[in-house]
Parts: C-alpha cells; sequence; structure tokens
C-alpha cells in the first residue's frame, strides 16, 4: 500500500455501513444496495489496502485488529466528504446536535433556542449520556452536544486548553423535589434540601452516570436507591409514586404528566441548580456551533438563564467553576 492511494469512498461507506452493524445483509439496506454490491466493494477495498478488515465466520462478522484502527478515520473521511458536497452545493449541511439527560427534557431548552429566527437547520440526535455524546464528537459523527458536562474532580482548576472538548454552561434550571402526592411532605409549599435526609433519592439509572443526582445525595446527606432498567419517564415516575419514602429531582419548570398522583415542591435554602452545556470539539466548531452559542446567549440573557447566587442557591463544584467561566 502507498502512501498516495486514492480511497473510493463509495467502498469507505460501505465499511463503515458494515463495521456498525457488523452483519452485511442490514447494511446493504441501509445503503440500498445488494448484498453482493455491498461485498465487492468492501473486497476491493481490503485489496487496495492491501489487509482484512473484517473477519468472515459463519453467521458472524467482525473487525480485525485493522478495521477497528481504520474505522475512526473512515467516520472522519465520510464526514470532510459530505461537508465538501455540501460546500460545493452551496447548501450547508445542517448541525448535528446530540442530547443527553432525556428524563430532565433536555428539548425543551433546545426548543427555545431553536424558534429563534432566522431558521436554523439543526438534526437532534438521542445520546445515551456524556461519554456517548463525546465519543460522536471525537469521531467527528455530532457538530455539538447538549446537557450536563461534568469533569473529574482532578480537573476542576483548569480551564484545560489542550482538552479535546470545549464547551459553554448555558442554563441553571431550578429543580423541584418530586415525591407521591399523598406523602406528608408533598403537602409543604417549599422543602428545604435538608429536610429530604429522611426520605430516599430514587435513581433513574447507575449512579456513576448520574452524576448531578450523585452530588446533592452526597452533600445534603440523602441515602439512595440504586436505579433500574430505564423504561422510560412514566415507568420511572411509577417507581416514584410507590416506592416509600422514595423522592426524585426534576426541573421546575417540567410539569408532571396528568394523574400521575405525585407533587412536585420546590427546594429552598438553598435551590439546587441543574446545570445544561453546549458541548463541541476544540479544533472543530463549525459555523452552526457558533450560531447556537449565539442564541443560547440571547435566550438566556432574556430568560435569566445564568442567575446564580451561592447564599441562595447549591451547584456542584464542578458546576460552581463552569458558573464563573460564564459569568466572566
Amino acid at each position: 500500500m502507498t502512501a498516495d492511494l486514492d480511497l473510493d469512498l463509495a467502498q469507505v461507506r460501505a465499511f463503515v455501513a458494515t463495521a456498525g452493524t457488523l452483519h452485511f445483509r442490514r447494511a446493504a439496506e441501509q445503503l440500498t444496495l445488494t448484498q453482493q454490491a455491498l461485498s465487492k466493494r468492501i473486497s476491493r477495498l481490503e485489496e487496495a489496502l492491501g489487509t482484512r478488515l473484517f473477519e468472515r465466520g459463519g453467521r458472524t462478522v467482525e473487525l480485525t485488529e485493522a478495521g477497528a484502527r481504520f474505522l475512526a478515520p473512515a467516520r472522519a473521511l465520510l464526514t470532510a466528504g459530505d461537508a465538501a458536497v455540501a460546500a460545493l452545493r452551496e447548501s450547508p449541511r445542517p448541525v448535528r446536535l446530540d442530547v443527553w439527560g432525556h428524563l430532565f427534557a433536555p428539548l425543551r431548552t433546545v426548543r427555545e433556542v431553536l424558534d429563534l429566527p432566522p431558521p436554523l437547520h439543526v438534526e437532534v440526535g438521542p445520546g445515551r449520556d456524556l461519554p456517548g455524546v463525546a465519543g460522536a464528537l471525537l469521531r467527528g459523527e455530532s457538530d455539538a452536544g447538549f446537557g450536563r458536562f461534568h469533569r473529574s474532580p482532578d480537573a476542576l482548576s483548569s480551564h484545560g486548553q489542550d482538552e479535546p472538548l470545549a464547551h459553554r454552561l448555558v442554563r441553571l434550571e431550578p429543580v423541584d423535589a418530586v415525591l407521591a402526592a399523598d406523602h406528608p411532605l408533598a403537602r409543604a409549599d417549599a422543602l428545604r434540601p435538608a429536610e429530604l435526609a429522611g426520605l430516599r433519592l430514587l435513581l433513574p439509572a447507575t449512579a456513576e452516570r448520574l452524576d448531578f443526582l450523585q452530588r446533592f445525595a452526597e452533600h445534603f446527606g440523602v441515602p439512595m436507591l440504586p436505579g433500574e432498567a430505564n423504561l422510560g419517564p412514566e415507568h420511572f415516575l411509577g417507581r416514584v409514586r410507590t416506592t416509600p419514602n422514595a423522592f426524585t429531582l426534576l426541573p421546575a419548570e417540567l410539569p408532571l404528566p396528568a394523574g400521575s398522583r405525585l407533587a412536585a415542591v420546590p427546594l429552598v435554602e438553598p435551590t439546587p441548580l441543574y446545570a445544561w452545556s453546549l458541548v463541541w470539539c476544540r479544533n472543530r466548531q463549525e459555523p452552526g456551533v457558533t450560531e447556537l452559542l449565539r442564541r443560547f446567549a440571547e435566550v438566556g440573557g432574556r430568560r435569566r438563564w445564568l442567575e446564580y447566587r451561592p447564599e441562595r442557591d447549591w451547584l456542584p463544584a464542578a458546576d460552581q467553576v463552569a458558573s464563573r467561566w460564564a459569568a466572566g
């Protein structure tokens, strides 16, 4: 294989589709090809590269070591090819935005930003969690992510210009305590977080994936109930209602489903705030991401989304640092 090898993007696309499904028939259907045509493209790519990309055995397909190394650059190559075609046609491709933190309904905030004129073509997709969205950003599969960004505790003191991901805090949202409507505390006009210490914080997933809820429980001395399989908000809220002395946290602006038999009680002294951030690759900030940042600043300024008073509100340490950056 020579350094000046010209790769056929159709062959590369066939490889990426097959690597994503590990199934030749499903990959062929995805690309609207026959399975024979797909196999020919991959064989020709392997011949050009001088190495096998897949191990084919019976009904199983696996990436070889060479195939695994080739996958990320191949995806980046397709992204660059799509961008080149869009530039030629003078029709920029849509901004690809992944969101996570679905229990807290991130699309409420994104929708307000996208409703601003002029129209901005954005394709919004679901992300499982921050690590999953970060991986998609680094692979060039997404342009930006929206959710709660948090660093490890040993990385809180530096802004990290050498980090591959950049992020900007765009909203701080108060959260309420949500508990069964027949619980004695549900009749209160407001609750202090310290009053929840006798209850148990119910998690919608494992604690490792729920940094905000974990930090809240640790700071206010609230015991946590481990999460179960995530079967959606309705199932989770049903567990909150039927689990003795259980509660969870939800954004204050998020309405509870009708007939849920749950109550949302504001938290005060202090009021916990959930931090939403826009995340992107530091070395690849698309014009559409710049426009998203401008829109978040416009709506956030009007709606006072970044208002934080340390004497009144509570944020985890990582979010306090991000709040100072946003204010500066």
